[in-house]
Order: structure tokens, then sequence, then C-alpha cells
């Protein structure tokens, strides 16, 4: 066991998530600093398969375990089992994607490693022999160096902040199968089923996202059906103006976002909520549409590559981050937008 820096790759029904491959891409530079390679851990159903992937992506070794206890995640098996093999091992350091399952895992292991952990790291270095971590605080006003002095030192890395390393398929090696010591009956937690989110690119997954604001609503030409309420006719404006957004999104292959003042005023529902209090995100492009740029809605897509704010007020705060803006009604702009990239990407 000579991986001084382990990955966790965290999966779904048998299939890895890619941001498990970023936090490889960081493990391996880490390991690169530090000396030795970089071991995967991979727990559940196709376990071996992914253990297979894994040594494509750069693994040195790769302990898988496919026990029926494991063939739903919860965090008590899951737990369980990799905090013995990491007390046996000892690494240096234990990465996890910033996932929902491994934020959970990664907080669960440190309390029971009696360790520290370094959340939605976007930057990593290695000084002294030590990681550093970069970190957004403050709500993403600024950038954060970051050290755990206790060890293993826990990093969940940022979705798409680090890039997936080459996949090489002709790497290959045996995985270390592990055997599972907990008996189902003492898990106090069971899994009855699965509701199946609405289909659409993953906010946390898509290279591009056009998010719609309040001014989604802003729309005096458009005329409400008879017999709307204001509330309802509001409603109704923002709906016709979601459409225009997603209408762009799906030229480009993206996904569509939303503010919370969106999200509050019912225009959209909560899962396409980019910000302090929805999604963390970091496209390749950000279009954000009628969306002011808080400071909130600012701290969930601040790392986005490329921004472009388009917004009749010409002093929001968006505008101080954008790369490119565009002061005008979103109505007017959006439409001749999407027509002229239909005509450019052919479709």
């Amino acid at each position: 066991m000579s991986a001084k820096i382990w990955v966790y790759v965290d999966q779904f029904s048998g299939e890895a998530h890619p941001s498990a491959w970023e936090a490889m891409g960081a493990g391996l530079t880490l390991a690169q600093a530090l000396g030795g390679g970089v071991a995967a851990v991979a727990f559940g159903p196709k376990a071996l398969d992914i253990a297979r992937e894994a040594f494509a992506y750069g693994a040195s070794e790769v302990y898988a375990a496919e026990d029926p206890t494991l063939a739903d995640y919860r965090a008590e098996p899951y737990t369980s089992l990799l905090v013995g093999l990491v007390r046996e091992a000892a690494p240096e350091a234990l990465l996890f994607p910033t996932t929902s399952r491994g934020r959970e895992l990664a907080a669960m292991c440190a309390i029971d490693l009696n360790t520290g952990v370094m959340p939605d790291v976007t930057g990593l270095a290695v000084q002294d022999g030590q990681a550093i971590a970069t970190r957004p605080v403050y709500g993403g006003k600024l950038l954060a160096k970051t050290v755990c002095a206790a060890r293993p030192q826990i990093i969940t890395t940022r979705t798409r902040a680090f890039a997936p390393p080459p996949h090489d398929a002709g790497r290959t090696g045996t995985p270390i199968q592990v055997k599972v010591a907990v008996d189902e009956a003492s898990i106090p937690t069971r899994v009855v089923e699965y509701a199946p989110a609405r289909s659409g690119v993953s906010l946390a997954d898509a290279a591009v996202i056009v998010a719609g604001g309040r001014g989604v609503s802003n729309n005096p030409a458009l005329t409400p059906p008879a017999g709307l309420d204001e509330k309802q006719a509001e409603a109704w404006r923002a709906q016709e103006g979601f459409k225009l957004i997603g209408e762009l999104a799906r030229v480009l292959g993206g996904a569509v976002g939303a503010s919370r003042a969106a999200v509050d005023a019912g225009y959209i529902p909560y899962e396409h909520q980019v910000g302090q209090t929805g999604k963390l995100v970091s496209p390749d492009l950000y279009i954000a549409c009628g969306i002011s740029g808080a400071i909130q809605h600012q701290a969930g897509m601040r790392t986005s590559k490329v921004i472009v704010a388009i917004n009749k007020d010409p002093e929001a705060p968006i505008f101080k981050m954008a790369r490119f803006g565009a002061v005008g009604d979103l109505f007017a702009i959006l439409p001749y937008l999407t027509q002229a990239l239909q005509t450019r990407l052919g479709k």
C-alpha cells in the first residue's frame, strides 16, 4: 500500500460520476509533487468495471468491493469500509468529488478519522510536503489558502474545477478486492426507491448554462390570456421568458439555470437554482439573462470560465464580473442570438 493519495470514485448504478475522474486528475497532481502513486476506491455495483476504468485514468492501485450491502449508497456501510481501509494504509490525503454522496462520505470519514475536511476545493498545490487547497469563501468573493494539519487530509474537489487525466485503455491492473465485514441487519437505513429526476442536462455537469432571473417576466409586449390576475399574468410572462432561455440552452447543448429570485417567485423549480443556496457551477460558458447578479448568485457561478450578461440595467452588478455584456431587453436579444447560433452551428 504505497500510494500516498487516495481518490474515492463516486458512482451511481454502476456508472462512475464524471467528477470522480476530475478528482483523479487532482490526485495525480498531488501525487506527482509528493511522490508515489494514486489509489482509487470503488464501492458498489460493477465496482470491478469501475476499477478497470480507474486504472485507465491513471490509478496505480484500486480497491474494489461489490458486496450486496453496497448495492445502494448508504453512508453507514460505505463509511465503515472506507475508514477501515484508510486506517490500515494511512494515506496522506483522501479526495472526493463534491457530489452529494461525496460530501456526506467525506464528512463522516473525517469524524471517524478525527481529521478535517477542506471542501469545495478549486486549486491544489504542495509546499513543504503538505497539500495547500484553494477554495472560495465569503460567498465566492475571496479565495482562501487552506491546510489541514491532521492526517489524512480530506479534500472535496469542486466539479469542473480540475481536468480529468487522459484515458488510456491500454493501462490495466488487477484490483484489490475488499471483503465487507458489515452485516445487513446492523445497517440502520434502507433504500426504498428512487424517483427519477426530470430529464435534461445536469447543471453540475453542464459545459454551458443559460440562466434566467426575475427579469424574464418583464416583457410588457406579451399579452397574457384573458382571465388571469396580476400574479398569474406575471407567471405566464415568466414561462414565456424561460422558453427563450430554454431554446438558447438547447441550441448550445447546455442546461437551464435560474436565480433565487426566479425560483422564489415560482417561475421555475428549485433544481435549476444557481447560487449560495442552490447549485455551485463552473461551466465553460455562463449566460445570465435578466439577472442582476446579487452576491448570493455570484457565489454559485463566479468560477465560470466565460460569463456573458444580458440586462437592461447598465449598473447591474453582474456586468462587473462578465467578460461580455449586452445592455438591452433580453426579449429582443435572445431570439436573434439563438437564430444566429443555430445558423452558425447548423442546428
